[in-house]
């Protein structure tokens, strides 16, 4: 079968494709890592162009699948021709290379696309220095396919002209015997094979002539050399013709006959077989299609490829099936004729000993009498051999001694025929099996039995044989029936991008994806990851990254996440360990693969910047089921079934608890240890989390309202909570002296105690209180493990009744609880100094540096907003007079390196075809839905609540692949499964089933022990 381009196929498809010249590009998208689309606009007018590597180059009207995430080659082409004019468009030389150039000028680009070999895609500028390369390779010793080197435009070859007399001999004098005459010139000339074999067929020769050295037994030099001449002359003008001329498009299609059961006439599969743009000679006999142009023909020939490799498969099964019922026919009409040919043989035998029977008994008498002498057999043979040789007539029709079986061989003919006369009932002569135990007699009737057995074994091998027969033809309808239904849902299967992770769509809708390996670890975070989405991690070595798609930018459930932790700890070796660990979530914007100063990060390793939010751990707990693809018009029934529940902030605290700022290296690689020691004995601080402390107005009018209530600080027991004690500590008036004497000692610097891991500043000349955050590592992180255990939080220690206040006195320590809760010691007096020199701060400065620090991606959406407030406030500080500017008070950190925030556009496209596919794909389907194919899915076992086909996975030692045909089955027994169902489920390959299974399992499902019997 033909799959790429030939030197004609270009020249032609060049030709055609001119007319694309002048149209602008619209998108760049990448089908595989060897195929684009370029889309391309002129006005009203729109075409896409298709090029793969290595192979062709057409427009297209078919639908595509385009990656959601594009390549970084993709990228690149993005960046370089978006808005660009296709400005040229042709062949290197004769060579199998297309220039494609977009933009004219010091502005041009240029895509050369190499159909020979392996095939590349390049892109240089206009002065031919490659800016970004598909395949980077070496040819040779000096020419180098990398970035910033100059693609060598010297290799094209240019000339096709035809050979002179003089140079077919020297060509054909180099040729080794046995060579056929295509094989000759193919190397050695420039029109392909396919040319070749047309123009000499034209001319009255044939590719597979060998040379000769006589008339008529080959390719002759003296009479055939001239046809030779003419006939690459011929080749020489159609690649002239090509150049200028639009050609048409034909595939050549192969017929194959397909089983047909039902015996209702012939059954073909029709095949493409190659796509050319002329109907060469030597296809003039093969079945064809036309087309008007050739750019069409391949678009035809490509789109159906995947299908007739589909269908051919199909047609192999249902072979195989019809040849298994073809054998079972086959076995039972050689039973039952060898069964015909016993009764026929065992009677013969029979009655010619019943018609020989005086020779039989003289036969047994004289090998019975030498044995009573008790005479060796060797010595009986001689005896017979003697009595033969005298002619003796007993003694010439024993042919054989089968003294072991006590049985001899008699050669019996019938006494009773007449040479010449024609009788009916005449028996041929023929050997005869005669036991010496038995009487003539006895011997007749033995034969007669057997004869009368097989006779019974033919009618019942008859009678069976058509239930037999029945049976088989059933199963093989069945086998036929399954495999042409299984080719019709694998044609419709459509593998999604996330398949090539581990994934599962958690309880809320939220599709989580995890990496494999590091490889698609960095490719997860680098490629697919988004501003808005989770990252999720164990704290184990070797976990998986695993990504929260959070295409709607709100908060994700807390449930979503939990179930994303199982994930993370589950794709690790906890799971073979059988070990519960904890995982951690934070934000996309705090995974990055900048790595601090004179380090650097392995592939599949990131660093987390800032707070990480850690999950209760939770139990092993996987399962296995199917989600089925639905009919578009089945979708709108099955809307909400995985609806996101809307959670406020506050819930998550519920299952996550947040650890200090901190620095930290995610790695799935066992260097990950080495990497995280040497962070730590550098101590580096130069990252930290932004935060901001700011006293508003009105904040400083309530505090200084409560004064005396601070001054009046003593331990209450709270008696109104009854899950546990709150501790809630308030200053008496000696401590409170206390703190300020140690603030003012220590410089305004409060303990390292009341943070943990932080050393605050405070700079009264600029107003900054500056909080630096130690750098701690995984193994720091580990060590310290008391620190981060979720718990929730503590509340007061009971204390004796000798403190109790009045009721009054009581409700006021109340209010003063939910105004100082959080607070630390020494915080208290260091505020009230702060909001002593902050006072006088207005809302347009506050809302400045609040600005400031935000992040990012936040400082985009709020523009607005900041113009319109700062608008505001400028309007009402015209009437009195403008407070003194002072800084705010801040915490100050050194900012790290951002990632580039990716594509608006590509984040919408990607958020766009999640949700859409998220609607698509249902666990439980109605019973009246109408069902394309089955997809495995691999889910923590909670997110798997409401499918209809679920089995429960473990840690154990059961081998994946066997867990997984043992789930199918029971899958397959399901009462409630619809034929339909079934036939999606078989459909499935086996080696995508078990491929997302985390380990060894331990499978648990209902009635499992009748299943596996």
């Amino acid at each position: 079968m033909k799959t790429r381009f030939n030197t004609y196929d270009i020249m032609c498809m060049v030709t055609e494709l001119q007319s694309l010249i002048g149209m602008r590009v619209n998108q760049v998208y990448d089908i595989d890592n060897k195929t684009y689309v370029i889309r391309l606009q002129r006005s009203e007018e729109k075409s896409i162009l298709l090029l793969e590597s290595g192979n062709r180059f057409h427009t297209t009207h078919f639908e595509w699948p385009k990656n959601v995430a594009p390549s970084g080659f993709t990228m690149k082409l993005r960046k370089h021709l978006k808005n660009k004019r296709l400005e040229q468009l042709t062949q290197l030389g004769i060579d199998r290379i297309v220039d494609l150039q977009f933009g004219s000028g010091e502005a041009a680009y240029h895509v050369i696309l190499e159909l020979y070999d392996r095939g590349n895609i390049v892109l240089t500028d206009f002065e031919w220095t490659i800016l970004n390369v598909l395949r980077p390779h070496v040819e040779g010793d000096k020419i180098r396919f990398a970035v910033k080197e100059k693609y060598p435009l010297d290799r094209a070859k240019t000339n096709y002209n035809a050979p002179t007399s003089d140079a077919l001999l020297e060509i054909l004098s180099k040729s080794k015997p046995g060579d056929n005459l295509k094989k000759i010139l193919n190397p050695n000339l420039e029109y392909g094979s396919a040319i070749i074999d047309h123009v000499l067929l034209e001319n009255g020769l044939s590719g597979t002539m060998k040379i000769a050295k006589e008339a008529g037994k080959g390719f002759y030099l003296e009479n055939d050399l001239e046809k030779l001449v003419t006939a690459l002359k011929q080749a020489e003008q159609l690649l002239d013709a090509a150049k200028s001329q639009i050609a048409k498009g034909y595939i050549t299609q192969k017929k194959d006959e397909r089983p047909n059961p039902e015996g209702e006439g012939p059954n073909y599969l029709i095949t493409n077989v190659e796509f050319n743009p002329m109907l060469y000679n030597q296809h003039k006999n093969q079945p064809y299609a036309e087309y008007e142009t050739f750019d069409r023909a391949v678009d035809e020939f490509f789109s159906a490829l995947e299908g007739q490799k589909i269908d051919l498969k199909t047609v192999q099964v249902e072979r195989e099936a019809m040849k298994k019922l073809q054998n079972v026919r086959k076995d039972h009409n050689k039973r039952v004729t060898e069964l015909e040919q016993v009764q026929v043989m065992d009677r013969r035998r029979a009655e010619l000993i019943a018609r020989n029977q005086p020779l039989v008994e003289q036969a047994r008498a004289a090998i019975q009498a030498a044995i009573a002498k008790q005479m060796s057999w060797e010595d009986v043979k001689q005896l017979l051999i003697i009595a033969q040789n005298n002619n003796d007539p007993v003694a010439s029709c024993i042919k054989q001694l089968k003294l072991n079986i006590n049985h001899i061989t008699l050669l019996l003919k019938d006494p009773f025929s007449h040479g010449d006369e024609d009788n009916e009932e005449k028996l041929e002569p023929m050997l005869v099996d005669i036991d010496l135990s038995l009487t003539a007699y006895a011997n007749s009737r033995r034969y007669y039995d057997q004869k009368r057995i097989a006779a019974k074994k033919q009618q019942k091998t008859l009678e069976s044989a058509d239930k037999a027969l029945k049976s088989a033809e059933r199963k093989t309808k069945q086998t036929l029936k399954e495999a042409h239904t299984i080719s019709n849902i694998i044609k419709a299967r459509k593998t999604y991008w996330f398949e090539k992770f581990f994934w599962f769509i958690s309880s809320d809708n939220y599709l989580v994806i995890g990496g494999r390996d590091q490889q698609q670890n960095e490719l997860l975070v680098k490629r697919y990851m988004r501003s808005a989405d989770i990252y999720v991690h164990a704290e184990v070595t070797g976990a998986a990254s695993v990504v929260v798609k959070n295409p709607t930018g709100g908060s994700v459930p807390p449930k979503t996440l939990a179930e994303a932790g199982q994930a993370a700890v589950a794709y690790s070796i906890a799971w073979e360990a059988k070990v519960l660990t904890r995982a951690w979530w934070v934000h996309a914007h705090q995974v990055s693969k900048s790595a601090p100063t004179g380090e650097y990060l392995t592939t599949g390793s990131f660093m987390i910047r800032g707070k990480k939010n850690y999950l209760l751990p939770d139990h092993l707990q996987f399962g296995f089921s199917f989600m089925f693809r639905l009919e578009d018009s089945c979708i709108e029934k099955h809307k909400d079934e995985r609806k996101s529940i809307s959670i406020d902030d506050t819930v998550s605290d519920v299952t996550s608890v947040q650890e200090e700022d901190q620095e930290i290296v995610v790695s799935d690689d066992d260097e990950a240890s080495d990497k995280e020691d040497k962070i730590e004995d550098t101590k580096l601080d130069t990252i930290a989390e932004e935060r901001n402390i700011v006293i508003e107005n009105k904040e400083v009018q309530e505090e200084e309202e409560n004064d005396n209530i601070d001054n009046e600080n003593s331990i209450t027991e709270n008696s109104d909570e009854t899950v546990e004690d709150r501790r809630v500590i308030h200053e008496t008036e000696d401590n409170k002296k206390e703190d300020d004497k140690s603030d003012s000692e220590s410089g305004d610097e409060s303990s390292e105690d009341d943070f943990p891991d932080t050393h605050i500043k405070v700079d009264h000349e600029t107003g900054k209180v500056i909080v630096e955050s130690k750098t701690r590592t995984m193994s720091e992180v580990s060590d310290r493990s008391d620190e981060t255990i979720p718990t929730f939080p503590s509340l007061p220690k009971k204390v004796g009744n000798a403190n109790k206040k009045p009721q009054k006195e009581k409700e006021q320590k109340k209010q003063e609880e939910k105004k100082s809760d959080g607070l630390k010691r020494g915080q208290k007096g260091k505020l009230k100094k702060m909001k002593e020199k902050y006072k006088n701060q207005d809302e347009e400065d506050r809302q400045r540096m609040m600005e400031y620090l935000k992040p990012v991606s936040e400082k985009k959406e709020s523009k607005k907003l900041q113009k319109k407030g700062a608008g505001k406030n400028a309007t009402k500080n015209k009437s009195g007079p403008k407070p003194v500017k002072s800084q705010p008070v801040a915490v100050i950190l050194e900012a790290s390196d951002e990632e580039p925030e990716p594509d608006a556009e590509v984040d919408q496209q990607g958020a766009d075809a999640d949700t859409e596919m998220l609607c698509q794909l249902t666990g439980s389907p109605f019973a009246d839905d109408e069902l394309l194919f089955a997809v495995p899915v691999v889910a923590p076992y909670s997110a798997l609540t409401n499918y209809k086909y679920r089995v429960k996975l473990t840690p154990g030692t059961s081998k994946r692949g066997k867990a997984a045909k043992t789930a199918i089955q029971v899958f397959l027994k399901d009462t409630n499964a619809t034929s339909r169902e079934k036939d999606l489920l078989k459909a499935v390959k086996e080696e995508n089933v078990a491929r997302n299974f985390p380990g060894k399992v331990k499978l648990s499902a209902p009635q499992l022990h009748k299943h596996r019997k």
